[in-house]
Parts: structure tokens; C-alpha cells; sequence
């Protein structure tokens, strides 16, 4: 069966070439839901919360389970009937999101060498998949909303990138009618606003870029209340003193660098300047002394190394990531963004190619001995003002060759652990948040008068997610998304450990799922640490004695100590007492859980073998 799915614009379905039609919006959004997370079961309840816009009725799963056999008459085994879950088996080329994404990725790579002109193409063919608004035909108001909201956000940042692209080619002209369509519909987007200046400037119209320019101040003030920012302000300058570097082509950084061992084809490296981090989350940053300890250590200390440790969700990532975006400007020659997963396969060598493949060099160049791939990326970057961070570390050994050698580079790492075996960085540690920092972060999301409604209610919530960022966030934005439901319910529901970890999730946010990475992080690298897990799942709410777990497990003190100093480690397990040892909230309802599986901790953890996935933000 030829299958394709377009999500941009109307939702259509196409079977074998032949345009199929869905059924009602609901159903459309359900197959809308299901393509866009393809080959992984969606629970009925996340698929509810995409196609109803308010509380799911009582008849929902059964309305749900109507749509998904409709659907399966066309689809056939491509829909999988999963517990309580549906499956939507996928290749990546036929959803038209996943082509565009693919095309826009390709076509920003290109537009970061010096040939910037060649991004042309990939980026050309990437809109050409836009037939209107992303999730045409779909009621609104439902969970699906910030899915189109983002897909809509990268196409105005690919017609961008394209523009770009094109003025690197010289093509000034061409571009200024879709520049004013632009403009007239995003008047807000201040990269287009240089653009359209810059394009009427090099077909030497200097009064209409000027005006341009005083068009853009005049929206940003009547919109927003604020003066242009300090690229358009500085090009704005620039034109008035008709500098000579704007009648050139849009400037690219290019370092050339001799390498004299080991040969290289060429002999040469094209500095690439990456630019890989992530989405700032700013609102939901709310670390302000931690994160202000990484900017400092980044841009002052030496080594240039902070290491983020923290219990699963505690806002790890968004941390690293609103640091990194606050230095931005202090590290032009590029960010690196590399995600290990939590993966404890992933090896230095993995991470040092994929390191010097951001820095341009061809997959087929990097060396394969791990001493010449950290030789040539110290070389590489020695003296650059370049940024790496990673997420997802498990071992000291993992980053250590990454580690800066000198002035310029700094880095930044992600981890549950401490990484004791790294030398010289700082450490900075994200304790549960406390209830004041937690109160906040609902108020952010919820909004502080209907907390300040339900004060006792606002309390239960906050003990509920145990100063757990994630949980917090996923709490607030249910708040957020049914705003007649009260504080009281949402606690009432929580209150019931049975479904806790269920309630915890929304759509690609999962206490669950970010507890199963850093179990399967210590478990799944220690014989010792998973069966002394699965003991103290078993018995959650049992302080444990040391000498009682090596008893039953058949080892030595000495090795029940060390598994325990892991999960320990690891924000898994906390001291509770001399000898005595507990889980902590949240971590006690997820072990409860695989206590109650057969299969133990590790094997019912998800293990995906590649090292580098491309992640969305989480905490």
C-alpha cells in the first residue's frame, strides 16, 4: 500500500494515489495525531485530548475506537490496535511534514557553508509542500494546537532562510514582493524586516530602505511597546553611513585551517558555524541562580566547563539551554548541540565524529582512531569561541575528550550523575524545586489568580509533583488547557497513585518516560543496581537496610554500597537514615509500576540503539 498524509494545509489522506476522504474533523484529527507521532502507540487519552477542544465526553474512548476501525478500513495493518493505544505504521516520506523538515534541515546546513546560494533548491522544495495553515479542517482549541503552531513557525523560518539564501546569490530583486507579502502578514518578524532593507538597498534604493526601516520601528512600538532590536538598529546605522560591507553578499564566516597530519583529501577544513541549539523555553526556566552559575562558568571560568546534574525532570535541559542562548553573542564561531539520550552505549569516538561533523568536516574524512579524532578537534577548535553542549551524559568517559584544552571553547554538560571523573569543571547542582519556585511556575502556566482561588488545592499540587519541574509543567499546562476545571479536581485525580504517572503526560512530556531514561541509565549499565532496584520497587515504601538487600541478593556489602552510591547518584534513591535507604516521590510510583511487571526495571524500558536523536525540548 502506497500511503501519504498531508498535514500542510487541509488534512488529506491519499491511498495508492488515490485521495481518500478522512471522515468528520474528529476523525481527521485523529489521524492527524496518530501520523504525526508514527510508529509509537498514542494512548486514547492523548488521542482524545487532540480531538476535543474541551473536558472528552464519557462516550470518548468508545467514539475514538468508532474513528480508529472507520480508519482502518483504509488503512489496513497500517493501523495497529495497541492497550489502550493506537499505532499508525509510517515511512518518514509519506508525511509531508516529515519531507519538509527533511528539505529544511538540508537546505539550513547548506545555507551555513560559504556557498550559501546552494541551500536555494532544498529550501524551494521545502515550501513547496505549504498548500495553507498547517492542520487545515481540524477543530481548534484541542492538544493539537501547538503542534500546527510550530510547523506554521518553521515555515515562516524557511521563507526566511530562503530570502537569505537568495540575497547571498545576488538575487535583490526577486525577492522584495514575497518579502512585502511577507511583512504585510507577520509584521512582527524583525529577520524579514532586514531582509526587505537590505534587498532595497543593494538595488540602490536607499530612501525605501530607510522607510522600511521606520515601517518596522512603527509596528514593533504599536505592537509591542519596543524599539527595533540590535541587528536591525545596527543595519539601520550602517545604511545612514553607507558602509562598504553591505553592498557585498551576506556575509558567511569561513576559517580555512592547514592540516598536516593525517592527510585529508583536500587539505583544507570549511568552518561550518554551527548553530544547533534548541528552542529557548525561557518561561519555564526557572533556575535563575543555577543557570546565571553556568553563564558565569562558560564565560569566565578555565576550564569553560559546567557540568547540570539533577533528579529525571528537574529541568536539566532547559537550564543548559537558556544558558547556552544568554552567551549566544559571546560564542560567534558556532553553538553544537549533541544529545546522547541517556544512552550508556554511546562512546567518545560516536560523540568526537559527531562533533567534527558539525564543524564541516565530510563524514568520509574523520579519522578513525579516537586519539586522531580528539587531536583534529582540539586543533579544530582551539582558540574558536565555540560552544558545545551535551545532554544526555551517563559517563565521565563520554565527554572527557571533549573537555576545552584552552581559552576559547566551552562547554556545557547534561547529567543525572555527578561525573565525578571530570577534572576541573563546576557542578551545578538542580535540587526539587521549592514550593514557592513551584507556586510560580504553575502561576506562569495556570495563571496566579485561580491558584489563588484554591490555596489549600494549590498545595496538595505542588506536593503532588514533588518539585519535579516536568510534572509541574505538565500539571499547569492541563490547568491551562481546561480552564473551567478546578485546582481540587486536578489534585483529586493526581491523588490516586494509580494513575498518577498516566495523568503526568502530555503529548511528547512524560514524567514517565523521563523516569524510564534514568533508570535504564544506572539499571541497565549494572546487574547489582537492577536487582536492587526491583527490590526496593517491590517494597517502595520500606526504609532498606544494606546488609538485609546484599542478603537477599546473594552479594557483598561492598557491591550493594556501590549500587546504592549509583542510584544515589542518580537522584534515584535517597538515605534515609544510617544504613536505611528510600525512593523518593514520583520515582516510588514508576517503580511500583515495573515491580508489578514480571519482566523487572530494564527490559520494559524502551532502548533505541541511535545515540544522537534529534530532541525536543523536555526537562
Amino acid at each position: 500500500m502506497q500511503l501519504e498524509i498531508r498535514l500542510l494545509g487541509a488534512v488529506e489522506l491519499f491511498v495508492d494515489g488515490q485521495v481518500v476522504t478522512p471522515g468528520s474533523g474528529k476523525r481527521r484529527a485523529v489521524l492527524a495525531g496518530l501520523a504525526l507521532e508514527p510508529n509509537r502507540p498514542v494512548s486514547l487519552q492523548r488521542l482524545a485530548e487532540m480531538a476535543w477542544s474541551d473536558s472528552p465526553p464519557a462516550s470518548a474512548v468508545a467514539n475514538l475506537r468508532s474513528h480508529a476501525a472507520e480508519l482502518r478500513r483504509t488503512l489496513g495493518d497500517r493501523l495497529i490496535a495497541r492497550l489502550n493505544a493506537y499505532e499508525l505504521r509510517m515511512a518518514p516520506h509519506e508525511l509531508d511534514a516529515s519531507e519538509f523538515q527533511r528539505l529544511a534541515g538540508e537546505g539550513r546546513r547548506l545555507l551555513a557553508t560559504q556557498e550559501a546560494a546552494s541551500a536555494i533548491p532544498a529550501l524551494t522544495d521545502a515550501l513547496a509542500y505549504w498548500r495553507g495553515p498547517a492542520g487545515g479542517g481540524i477543530p481548534r482549541g484541542t492538544a493539537l494546537d501547538n503542534r500546527w503552531a510550530s510547523l506554521d513557525e518553521q515555515r515562516l523560518q524557511v521563507f526566511e532562510e530562503l530570502t537569505e539564501a537568495r540575497l547571498a546569490a545576488g538575487r535583490h530583486s526577486d525577492v522584495l514582493a514575497g518579502l512585502r507579502q511577507h511583512l504585510a502578514a507577520h509584521p512582527l518578524r524583525e529577520r524579514a524586516w532586514e531582509h526587505l532593507m537590505l534587498a532595497l538597498y543593494r538595488c540602490g534604493d536607499l530612501p525605501a530602505a530607510l522607510a522600511a526601516y521606520q515601517d518596522a520601528r512603527a509596528a514593533l512600538s504599536e505592537q509591542l511597546g519596543v524599539e527595533p532590536g540590535g541587528e536591525l538598529a545596527d543595519l539601520h546605522r550602517q545604511m545612514l553611513e553607507r558602509a562598504p560591507q553591505l553592498s557585498r553578499t551576506l556575509p558567511r564566516t569561513e576559517v580555512t585551517m592547514a592540516v598536516a597530519a593525517p592527510p585529508r583529501p583536500s587539505g583544507t577544513i570549511a568552518w561550518a558555524v554551527p548553530r544547533e541549539l534548541p528552542p529557548d523555553l525561557a518561561a519555564f526556566v526557572v533556575r535563575t541562580e543555577e543557570t546565571a552559575a553556568v553563564v558565569e562558568t562558560v564565560t569566565v571560568a578555565t576550564p569553560a566547563a559546567a557540568v547540570i546534574t539533577g533528579p529525571p525532570g528537574s529541568g536539566k535541559t532547559a537550564t543548559a539551554v537558556r544558558a547556552a542562548h544568554m552567551v549566544g553573542r559571546d560564542f560567534p564561531d558556532g553553538q553544537v548541540f549533541i544529545d546522547l539520550g541517556y544512552r550508556v552505549g554511546a562512546t567518545s569516538e560516536e560523540v568526537l565524529a559527531r562533533a567534527l561533523r558539525a564543524l564541516g568536516v565530510a563524514p568520509s574524512d574523520v579519522p578513525d582512531g579516537t586519539d586522531e579524532r580528539v587531536g583534529w578537534w582540539r586543533s579544530l577548535v582551539a582558540g574558536r569561541r565555540l560552544l558545545l553542549v551535551m545532554d544526555g551524559v551517563t559517563r565521565s568517559a563520554q565527554v572527557r575528550p571533549l573537555l576545552p584544552a584552552g581559552p576559547g571553547p566551552a562547554l556545557i554538560v547534561v547529567g543525572q550523575r555527578q561525573l565525578g571523573g571530570l577534572d576541573g569543571v563546576r557542578r551545578v547542582g538542580l535540587a526539587p524545586l521549592t514550593a514557592a519556585g513551584a507556586r510560580g511556575l504553575l502561576a506562569t502556566l495556570a495563571g496566579g489568580e485561580r491558584l489563588a482561588a484554591d490555596p489549600h488545592a494549590t498545595k496538595d499540587l505542588v506536593r503532588l509533583c514533588a518539585g519535579s519541574v516536568l510534572a509541574l509543567r505538565i500539571a499547569g499546562s492541563r490547568l491551562a488547557r481546561w480552564p473551567q476545571m478546578p485546582v481540587a479536581a486536578l489534585v483529586d485525580q493526581l491523588g490516586d497513585g494509580r494513575d498518577r504517572l498516566d495523568l503526568l503526560a502530555c503529548e511528547d512530556l512524560s514524567v514517565r518516560a523521563s523516569l524510564a531514561k534514568g533508570v535504564a541509565a544506572i539499571c541497565g549499565d549494572s546487574e547489582v543496581a537492577n536487582q536492587l532496584f526491583k527490590r526496593l520497587a517491590e517494597s517502595p515504601d520500606t526504609p532498606a537496610l544494606v546488609d538485609a538487600l546484599a542478603r537477599q541478593l546473594g552479594v557483598s556489602t561492598v557491591q550493594v554500597r556501590r549500587a546504592v552510591d549509583d542510584l544515589i547518584d542518580a537522584h534515584l534513591v535517597h538515605r534515609d537514615g544510617a544504613g536505611r535507604y528510600r525512593l523518593p516521590a514520583l520515582v516510588r510510583d514508576y517503580a511500583a509500576e515495573l515491580a508489578a511487571a514480571p519482566s523487572g526495571p530494564v527490559s520494559l524500558l524502551h532502548r533505541n540503539n541511535d545515540p544522537f536523536r534529534l530532541r525536543p525540548e523536555s526537562a
